[in-house]
């Protein structure tokens, strides 16, 4: 037998005798259309929360104590907005798969607050805060919004966005079987892909993107921001991206202003980052926790991340961003606090 032959078997025995995420192929997916590419403009209809979340006095220390004396293995807090384009796909499309919504009922109790809401909440903290503070203090801007309660309090995963059934299942499963104590998301999420078949491909070129090598390095002060692109081939999401949201003008136009670069997610492309770090691309991926492509990060002259948009976005959601980038607000107040002020 080939020593390649050998290396082949024993990586089979391995991945067998780890056990991968068994909810990701529970139920055909809706299409990817459907779950990437649609109308991110605000809803006129009012979003209508699931029969079975719960009505909960927005008391987190109780509503968690109820859920853990259910047997369930922790609570689920949802932040959202009634006309959320994005909050809509997440109840229509990913709650509306009878094996995402059983699983999720079975192992949580899901609690929604609303980012605009003027009700107060108990945190697990003790502390009284709105709907309103609480969701700009949890870094929920990007609606729906998911934090993962344990059993014991703690964190075990926070999702910002909208993120399909495959990713979401994987998000629920995660949290309900421990992994989270053993692994980060990205690890386990990469577990779940290793059985997946990505052949290498091409990226979405854009006329924008400075190209190699990767010199980030902003300690020295840059003239202009930065965008870094994180996308990697075999990607539809990084398609619906390319082919609809970036031909948008207003969109395009805005990246000129920026120095832009894309990078392979999975690749070992070398790059020094904003902070002068020497490293490859894969690993800094790694090193931001960064588990869904696309995602693009936005830094300022000297380097310092501002925000990122590493879920499903739109035109409108994307737009929203750039104009808080481009308006220089971030020198004075967060995205949450700038689209409060807008708002009222």
């Amino acid at each position: 037998m080939s020593s390649f032959t050998t290396l082949a078997a024993l990586l089979v025995c391995l991945v067998a005798a780890w056990p991968p995420p068994t909810l990701l192929a529970a139920t055909p997916d809706p299409s990817a259309d459907e779950a990437y590419s649609f109308d991110d403009f605000p809803r006129e209809e009012i979003l209508v929360y699931p029969e079975w979340f719960k009505r909960s006095f927005l008391d987190i220390r109780a509503d968690l104590a109820e859920a853990v004396a259910a047997g369930k293995q922790g609570l689920m807090v949802y932040f959202g907005q009634k006309r959320c384009p994005y909050c809509h796909q997440l109840m229509q499309v990913n709650f509306g798969l009878s094996d995402i919504v059983e699983y999720t009922r079975r192992h949580f109790d899901a609690v929604p607050i609303d980012i605009w809401g003027t009700e107060e909440v108990t945190t697990l903290d003790g502390e009284t805060l709105t709907e309103r503070e609480w969701s700009q203090r949890e870094d929920s801007d990007f609606t729906p919004a998911i934090l993962f309660y344990a059993a014991d309090g703690t964190v075990a995963l926070h999702l910002r966005g909208y993120y399909p059934p495959y990713q979401f299942r994987a998000a629920l499963e995660y949290v309900a079987d421990g992994h989270y104590r053993r692994e980060s998301f990205r690890d386990y999420l990469a577990r779940g892909e290793d059985r997946m078949v990505f052949e290498p491909e091409d990226l979405n070129e854009e006329s924008f993107f400075t190209p190699p090598p990767y010199n980030l390095d902003r300690r020295y002060p840059a003239e202009r921001p930065l965008a870094v692109f994180f996308e990697q081939g075999d990607c539809h999401p990084c398609d619906v991206l390319h082919g609809q949201v970036l031909r948008a003008p207003a969109i395009h136009r805005y990246f000129g202003e920026f120095d832009s670069v894309q990078l392979d997610l999975r690749s070992a492309t070398p790059v020094i980052t904003p902070a002068g770090q020497r490293t490859t691309a894969r690993d800094w991926a790694a090193e931001l926790g960064l588990f869904y492509a696309p995602a693009i990060l936005f830094f300022d002259e000297q380097g310092k991340e501002l925000i990122r948009v590493d879920s499903v976005v739109g035109f409108y959601r994307l737009r929203n961003v750039l104009n808080y980038l481009a308006s220089r607000a971030y020198l004075s107040e967060s995205y949450g606090a700038w689209r409060v002020s807008r708002a009222f």
